[in-house]
């Protein structure tokens, strides 16, 4: 059984309070340090490496996921700044809507990050991918495209399921997390109005995602919170989301 008080069990995705990272990294860094978290994942450690190794540094927060793009890109230079940060698994957060409406790009997408496998391995890294609501939306031969995406990838490829986004994008987040199974490395837990511009985004609890039992259906993965947009004071918010999702998390 996992330990659901372990503070390893829970993280913050820092793209959350972007503004506030690039203002003052190491405030940032301290102030998710003080509401219990005793790591974080990051978002484009390339062009901000340089503010959140500051406040790594500043606080020893630990960075076991971060989300870079991998698509198109050059990987050393993602691979290089992930093991300076101690990063584990580095995560693919976006990939254009229009390439979810056929099987082929569908596939191309899986053999690109297929394709950094080898190197990420010999690096001590895994790559993975996070899904937005138009993957989960997707419907090729009958199927969703997420879940064929998920059958063409290696299997050392993890996958992170944004479990706001596959219910606004119209899956049952709880049964899809099932259907994964344990190529579900890590979830990220945000809640709200299901806009699919983002807006109405509210703390863990208080909007429209089965939160209690989406936690249930991937009990060993990640959880990482995070909001794209919150009209209120954002510590705040992460501050009632982690307590939420303490304990409604069994």
């Amino acid at each position: 059984m996992p330990d659901n008080s372990s503070p390893q069990r829970y993280s913050v995705q820092l793209y959350s309070v972007r503004d506030a990272l690039l203002n003052d990294p190491v405030d940032t860094f301290t102030r998710i340090a003080e509401l219990g978290f005793t790591q974080v994942e990051a978002y484009g450690i390339v062009e901000h490496h340089d503010a959140i190794q500051a406040g790594q540094e500043a606080t020893g927060l630990a960075i076991p996921t971060a989300h870079a793009g991998l698509f198109g890109v050059d990987h050393a230079e993602v691979f290089d700044a992930a093991e300076s940060l101690g990063v584990e698994l580095v995560i693919a957060p976006f990939s254009e809507p229009e390439l979810w409406d056929n099987a082929e790009d569908i596939q191309n997408l899986a053999e690109e990050l297929n394709l950094l496998v080898p190197e990420a391995s010999r690096r001590g890294l895994r790559v993975g991918y996070h899904n937005h609501w138009w993957e989960a939306h997707s419907r090729v031969n009958g199927r969703c495209g997420l879940e064929q995406f998920a059958d063409l990838l290696d299997p050392q490829v993890a996958l992170e399921i944004d479990t706001y986004w596959a219910t606004a994008g119209g899956m049952t987040a709880p049964t899809l997390l099932r259907r994964l199974g344990d190529r579900v490395t890590a979830l990220h837990i945000k809640d709200g109005s299901l806009a699919h511009d983002a807006s109405g985004q509210v703390p863990a609890g208080q909007g429209l995602v089965p939160i209690a039992d989406v936690l249930a259906s991937a009990p060993d993965a990640l959880r990482v919170i995070e909001f794209d947009h919150h009209d209120g004071d954002l510590m705040e918010a992460i501050g009632k989301s982690l307590r939420f999702v303490t304990e409604v998390d069994t």
